[in-house]
């Protein structure tokens, strides 16, 4: 394994990223910060929980130059909550250096943004309307960044993105390094990667990586009408510390956090529909433990980096392979074990060869537990807390009580009492949840310069809710008509 300490950063950035608890490199991280130093042109294909934030992160800030009061490098996300949480671990990493790092992004106050773009970010992190919207309004230049990031390009292909990004490296200079992220390489991200990149170098970690090993992965068959059931008794004989469930459609998620909350545990829901500021408020309560269980949709949940996360359950399969591989990345992360669980009826067994075939991993069988094991499981959790209690030997106030109750009862007896008190029973509580298909809808990929589904994310405040009808910028000189990149050597501010 490849340490920090032998990739040649700075102190300042070395203290920082050591600060953060890093110490021996990822596959990719240890491949990408040397080529990226070199100013090298980039592709990594990777997926999300592989360190490929810190991977360009770390060079980024590097590179940057904090005594010139300008945009040096900008990383395009497909969602804000990706922009914030790269944002974040920058702004961490570039600690010891003091780089100014702003989020751009959609459904946030355009006018805050505006006023903050003046103090001179040296780091832009953004969703591709927003960022476009800026320059279209001349409120954002781009004509002093050296490095441009695109992260999860295929996910941004899938939601409509591609034209804006263009037009976003358009407005870049030509002599820039590019880095390009994505954990697929679909035709358009290559076309793209052609026309926009200068002999990129290849990174790709290794399929064993792609599908962390480290998560235990199982199966259950039941009856749609069943699953609700199943669940439950899972959660009772489990006791997760942190769980997420994944359901397939926004009327799922509420549908699944208040029947959760109905039997008694603490489960909060995030979905495209609800406000930033409440999905940022749901996540701290997630990460501090205020909420047991987090329900999310894919487009929702997709780039969190959520340490602690012990359980991932799929109650309706993901509607396609790759999802499923970004589901289960939320648990198993920085080397710790995980457990995820993928429900599915009779009529979607079959599909279970077409995600085994994505992952080149089997899944193995899980039998649905019954009510008696859920019970069970309940009063094994409750034996643990009583024994780590009486480890603790912190019992002198409770002595003369527990005299007091021998004398009259024989200790099994008070034992028991104890125990049913505390244990959780399986709660039967009925729920009404609307059935969805069986079969997971074939997702249908719009032609990549399609607009329209980035339109109806614009009607709900979302991603470029903030966007105006302007004119496409145009190629700067020297860059091809066909949006070819010019040979010139590059140059760097330092």
């Amino acid at each position: 394994m490849t340490k920090f300490q032998e990739l040649g950063l700075s102190q300042a950035t070395l203290k920082a990223v050591l600060k953060m608890g890093f110490e021996e490199a990822t596959p990719i991280q240890a491949e990408t910060i040397p080529l990226s130093l070199e100013n090298k042109d980039l592709i990594g294909q990777a997926q999300t929980g592989t360190g490929k934030t810190a991977a360009f992160g770390i060079p980024l800030v590097e590179k940057v130059d904090t005594t010139a009061d300008a945009i040096q490098g900008i990383i395009i996300a497909p969602t804000r909550e990706l922009a914030i949480q790269v944002s974040e671990e920058l702004y961490k990493i570039g600690s010891g250096k003091r780089v100014r790092v702003l989020p751009i992004y959609g459904g946030q106050d355009i006018g805050r943004q505006i006023r903050s773009l003046k103090k001179a970010p040296h780091i832009i992190v953004g969703t591709p309307g927003r960022v476009l919207d800026h320059i279209n309004r001349k409120t954002m230049r781009l004509d002093t960044v050296n490095t441009v990031i695109l992260d999860e390009a295929d996910e941004m292909l899938n939601m409509g993105f591609i034209e804006d990004i263009e037009s976003i490296l358009a407005s870049t200079p030509t002599e820039r390094q590019t880095l390009l992220f994505s954990a697929t390489m679909p035709g358009p991200i290559q076309r793209m990667a052609e026309k926009f990149m200068k002999d990129p170098q290849i990174v790709r970690v290794k399929t064993k990586e792609m599908t962390v090993p480290l998560i235990d992965q199982y199966y259950l068959e039941t009856q749609e009408k069943n699953k609700f059931d199943v669940l439950t008794r899972l959660l009772d004989i489990q006791s997760p510390e942190l769980a997420i469930v994944f359901g397939r459609t926004k009327r799922r998620v509420d549908e699944l956090s208040e029947a959760l909350n109905l039997r008694g545990y603490t489960a909060e829901g995030i979905h495209g529909d609800l406000s930033q500021a409440k999905r940022l408020q749901v996540l701290r309560k997630f990460k501090e433990g205020a909420i047991d269980v987090l329900v999310a949709t894919d487009v929702a949940a997709r780039g969190l980096d959520i340490s602690g996360v012990t359980h991932v359950y799929n109650f309706d399969i993901p509607q396609d392979p790759e999802s499923y591989v970004h589901r289960i990345g939320r648990t198993g992360r920085a080397g710790k074990a995980g457990v995820a669980m993928t429900f599915i009826t009779p009529r979607e067994k079959s599909y279970l060869a077409v995600v085994e075939k994505t992952t080149k991993r089997k899944m193995e069988r899980m039998k649905a537990p019954t009510l008696d094991e859920a019970l069970e499981g309940q009063q094994r959790a409750v034996v643990d807390k009583i024994t780590q209690t009486i480890e603790s030997n912190n019992l002198h106030y409770y002595k003369a009580a527990a005299d007091e109750l021998l004398e009259a009862n024989d200790a099994t007896t008070v034992v028991a009492a104890v125990l049913k008190m505390l244990t959780k029973e399986p709660d039967t509580t009925p729920v009404k949840l609307t059935e969805e298909s069986p079969l997971p809808q074939k997702r249908e990929r719009k032609p990549y310069n399609d607009r329209d589904r980035r339109r109806k994310d614009d009607s709900r405040g979302g991603y470029n809710s903030d966007r105006r009808k302007k004119a496409p910028v145009k190629p700067r000189s020297g860059e091809k008509k066909t949006g070819g990149r010019s040979s010139k050597p590059r140059s760097f501010n330092h």
